[in-house]
Parts: structure tokens; sequence; C-alpha cells
């Protein structure tokens, strides 16, 4: 505490004392972190580990339901954007947002949809690229194949992209209400991953299908094309909206609801094709949307 009279500045140290213990200063007390959202929330974390062990295992790996490694990866990048969902729900529902709640959030986040998509592109170029009597360590800055170092470099940028994208989400965010939730500035870092990560499980099922060698091997190098996309629209300042809280929330009629729950049944039969689709079409939404604006700025200044 300070008063100034005639110039005569008189410090008081009882307050700075205070905060401190044994002439070392008092930690920061946390406040109660509700169950339910960190539970989703270390789920979230979970999955993205899982996915990145799955994505390590040899080419021929073959898992439960006949699942490749990668098909199991692609899978848990999913598991987590349910979790991701969830926990935001949950918390906003019991009102138990809280500040930790948000950065353990955004450090699943990094996990899940930063570096396990980046890391399942790398893998599954690898794969491919060694198939064809190669070194398999053929992806990284150290490689011979200028490929190969080109894909380690987007998978680095990707990850850089989505960390950068969560730190400024964090930050220019003003409360974790729905109603601040309506439109993201740039590509929400779940929506990239999932859109990796659908191209890869729909790779792995056509693969199964064995539809041919050299259509699935040019798939696969195709995939580090789209991630780069998707890497620098989670930096753009392009607006896309927030579709649960957007299409799903509030009230609705009778049949808006049978017309959402038909396409979601279809969604469902035919996950593999439709999941790659909508999640492309979500990711090429916005830039379309700032074309489309900007030719409209020209036919009308025309």
């Amino acid at each position: 505490m300070t008063s100034q009279d005639d110039d005569v500045i008189i410090i008081d140290d009882d307050a700075e004392a205070a905060s401190k213990i044994d002439g070392r200063p008092r930690r920061r007390r946390l406040p109660p972190m509700s169950v339910f959202p960190t539970l989703c929330t270390l789920g979230n974390l979970v999955a993205g580990f899982a996915a990145i062990h799955y994505a390590a295992k040899p080419i021929a790996y073959v898992g439960p339901w006949d699942w490749s490694g990668l098909y199991f990866a692609a899978v848990l990048i999913f598991v987590g954007m349910v979790f991701d969902a969830v926990d935001g729900a949950l918390a906003r529902l019991t009102r138990s947002t809280s500040e930790v709640g948000a950065q353990l959030d955004s450090l699943a986040d990094v996990v899940t949809f930063g570096i396990a998509p980046a890391f399942m592109t790398v893998m599954l170029v690898g794969h491919y690229l060694g198939a064809y009597g190669t070194d398999y360590n053929i992806i990284g800055p150290e490689a011979d194949s200028v490929f190969g170092r080109i894909v380690w470099g987007v998978a680095a940028t990707y990850v850089c992209c989505a960390a950068l994208r969560l730190a400024r989400f964090n930050v220019e965010t003003p409360t974790a209400a729905a109603e601040d939730h309506m439109i993201f500035r740039g590509l929400p870092s779940p929506g990239a991953a999932g859109a990796v990560a659908s191209l890869i499980l729909l790779h792995q099922e056509l693969a199964a299908a064995e539809i041919g060698e050299n259509f699935v091997r040019a798939a696969a190098l195709v995939i580090p094309f789209i991630t780069i996309l998707c890497a620098f629209a989670m930096v753009s300042t392009m607006p896309y909206s927030h579709v649960i809280n957007r299409y799903m929330r509030g009230g609705r009629s009778f049949g808006y609801i049978v017309g959402l729950v038909v396409p979601l049944i279809v969604l469902i039969w035919w996950f593999h094709f439709l999941a790659a689709l909508v999640l492309c079409v979500y990711v090429l939404s916005a830039p379309v949307q700032e074309v489309w604006k900007w030719a409209k700025r020209r036919r009308d200044a025309a």
C-alpha cells in the first residue's frame, strides 16, 4: 500500500509480505475442476496418444476387425473429436468452465488434432514410398528423397499451425459462452484433423478393397497437399461456422429434426466416403465464400 503527501511516499510491505510464506512466493490456489468435462478432455488426449501409437504400426499390421494401424489411428481421431465436443458442452451445461480446463483442452488438442494427424501423414507416405524398394526411412530432413523432405516439412508446418491456431483461439475468445463460439476465425483444429483423418480412413478402406496398387499409392501421395492446405487454413482469418452451435443449438421444428436425422443416418451407413466429402467441403467452404464475396465486389464495382 502506498500513500503520497507533500512528496513523501510511505510504502506498506504488509501486502507483499502476506503473499510470501517463509520468504518464498505463495503459490496460486487452483479453482475446483469439474470431473466429467476434465475426464472427457483427458479422453481426447489419450485418443490422440493412441492414434500415434497405432499409426506407428508396420504396414502389414492387422488388428481386430481386420483394421490396419492407420485405420485405427483415423478412427481414434474421430473419437477425440467426440470427446472434444462433449467436454465443452458438459462444462457449459454444468457451469463449470475454468481457465485450467481451457488450457488443458488446448494441450489435448495439440496432441490429438496437431501431432497425431501430422504423424499419420508421415507414416502413410513413408509406407508407400518405402514399398517400392527404397529405404523405409525416406521421410525426414535427412532423407535423400526431395519429396520425403517436403512431406516432413509439411507435417512440421501442420503441427506449428495447429499450435498457433489454438493459442490464438485462447487469446481471442472472450468467454466460454456458446454465443462466443458461433464463428471461428480460421479453420478449427478438429476440422483440419478430421479432414486429414477422413482421407486416410478412406484411403485405407480403398487399399483393403484392392482396387489397384498404383491408384492407392497415388492417393497416399496426394494427402500431404491436403494437409498443408488445412494447415494454412487454420492460421488464416477466414470465418468458419461452428456447426453444432449454429445448426443444433436451441429449439427447432419437427421438420428440421427430420431433415437432420436422415443425413446423419446416411453418413453412418457410408461413413468412409461421406465423412471425407463433408469434412473436405467444410474446409473449402470459407475459401469458396471469400472468393464469391471478392467476385461479387468486383462485379458491383464494374
